[in-house]
């Protein structure tokens, strides 16, 4: 057993609410909490909390309360932070639901999770319309945040002028959140966390970092998946930081935002690094104020951060997690020598590891230097939920008897404790009895200088062996052959390690969070 290295830090017995603003000083009230990206228009902590408040208290007037969820449907904007905490402020369980979701989609969460209100903007207005329509709610549980006809607004509720309940219930065990999990390996599964889960992880994520009241931090990075949620919306709060928010991923006017709002630490997913490394507009835009980028939710290359970190010279340091675990579980911490940048780092305070042979169950042992062989991280820590909503039998499946968590993630560990994520125990190739991981590839991949983006799955060649596939995206305007990529990656890996087929297509299919959605490419293939 691998045990964090930092010191345990405490976590209070508190709602989250009272944790983030429990402890705001005159002087911090005053400070900017949040940015809008696109107008620069700024809500500060004292316009933030009384918002918080008098939204909670509209809820609880309409019977809002303990035991009921209500679901969000929103994108980055300030308002998300005055309904999410207002959600959590009554006693009610917040369910955050994919932006890009059908109305399908939304029908199915809402009716997973119990959901009886739904709260939206109006961009999004008609899956949700669609949505509410079938499930029967009244017009009055559409909340359409920026105003619709027929449908409360937040100016609406807030102008009620109603005070925030006084709730109670155990931070331990009541659920503050129902985030999904991704679906890409099944159907998506409501992840119960409770306010101890959130105020852990924000406390873990502290010690790893230097982020103060000083910094502002860019979210663009979705507040509904976990990611957002823990490591940007509540985090930043927690630190006094200014966060900036995007409701949506675009270059230029995500280089804008970092141009003009100064932001120091910047919040990715791999894809985003990729533009950074390669795109020729970078050149023509001021990120100097960048002190950090962190990058989250799927791996990141070693070669690619370096070379983000040397086009804006700036570091670049990654986390891993998951929506089990609230999210972090590694983190490498930003100002320290010395850690491959391509692992994830040491495990964050308070958090337990072990690696677990998938094939005889038994432990990988601590190497005496250097790393040691791959197995399947399993983790235990506060982080880690109570378990999946209304699925018992998934629930044991991931989360044993004694606490820990079987991420399905292989890795390593060196002898000083930073792990490393070879690939999802699902997604190794086997080819001719090997074990082949598309992430090794894919990092090879994004090495050429003609290639924008790269995805690889194991596929069945002419004789039916499965052998590894890499769907290829060009750079624009270049010419690039199958055979020219194979001969890439060929001089590049070990023999059983190379791509054998190649298929090139537009866009690479990634969730929200910037996973890889090889589902979608299976189909493909």
């Amino acid at each position: 057993m691998f045990r964090s290295a930092y010191p345990d830090v405490e976590i209070p017995n508190v709602s989250i609410y009272d944790y983030l603003f429990g402890g705001l000083d005159e002087q911090t009230m005053n400070r900017v909490a949040i940015v809008d990206g696109p107008s620069g228009a700024e809500t500060t902590y004292r316009q933030l909390v009384g918002q918080i408040g008098l939204f909670a208290g509209a809820l609880a007037a309409r019977g809002v309360g303990v035991g009921d969820a209500v679901a969000v449907l929103c994108p980055n904007v300030p308002a998300f932070a005055t309904v999410f905490h207002g959600i959590l402020r009554a006693g009610a369980t917040a369910t955050t639901i994919n932006s890009l979701y059908t109305a399908d989609e939304i029908v199915s969460q809402m009716q997973d999770a119990e959901a009886s209100w739904l709260i939206t903007v109006s961009p999004l207005l008609p899956h949700a319309q669609a949505a509410a329509e079938r499930l029967g709610l009244p017009a009055d549980h559409l909340i359409v945040l920026d105003g619709a006809e027929g449908h409360p607004s937040l100016r609406d509720l807030l102008g009620e002028g109603h005070a925030a309940p006084d709730v109670t219930f155990d931070p331990a065990t009541h659920l503050a959140v129902l985030p999904y999990s991704s679906g890409t390996t099944g159907r998506p599964k409501g992840v119960m966390l409770t306010h101890r889960n959130l105020i852990a992880n924000v406390a873990q994520v502290i010690p790893t970092t230097d982020i103060g009241p000083e910094d502002r931090l860019l979210a663009v990075l979705p507040f509904f998946h976990i990611y957002g949620m823990t490591v940007l919306l509540n985090f930043a709060l927690r630190q006094r930081a200014g966060l900036v928010t995007m409701p949506k991923f675009d270059l230029l006017e995500f280089l804008r935002v970092i141009q003009e709002h100064r932001t120091t630490w910047v919040f990715i997913a791999p894809p985003i690094a990729v533009a950074l490394a390669k795109h020729p507009v970078i050149d023509q835009y001021d990120l100097s104020a960048i002190k950090v980028i962190f990058s989250g939710a799927a791996p990141l290359d070693g070669a690619l951060a370096a070379a983000v970190a040397k086009r804006l010279g700036c570091e670049v340091v990654q986390g891993y997690g998951m929506t089990e675990t609230s999210p972090a579980v590694n983190i490498i911490p930003a100002g320290v020598d010395g850690i491959d940048k391509s692992s994830i780092g040491p495990l964050v305070p308070n958090t337990e590891a072990r690696l677990v042979d998938p094939d005889t169950g038994a432990d990988v042992e601590a190497p005496a230097s250097g790393a040691s062989v791959p197995g399947e991280l399993w983790v235990r820590g506060p982080q880690v939920m109570v378990g999946y909503l209304k699925r018992p039998e998934a629930t044991a499946e991931m989360l044993d008897a004694d606490g820990w968590l079987h991420t399905g993630d292989m890795a390593t560990v060196t002898s000083d404790g930073i792990f490393r994520i070879v690939d999802r125990l699902k997604e190794l190739i086997k080819y001719k009895g090997y074990q082949v991981a598309p992430a090794i590839l894919e990092a090879v991949l994004l090495e050429h200088p003609q290639i924008a983006d790269a995805a690889v799955i194991g596929a069945n060649d002419a004789d039916g062996q499965e052998v590894p596939k890499a769907f290829v995206v060009r750079q624009p305007g270049v010419e690039l052959s199958a055979d020219d990529v194979m001969e890439f990656v060929a001089s590049r890996v070990a023999p059983h390690e190379k791509v054998r087929i190649v298929e090139f297509i537009d866009a690479i299919p990634k969730s929200s969070s910037g996973k890889i959605l090889r589902k979608d490419l299976r189909a493909l293939a």
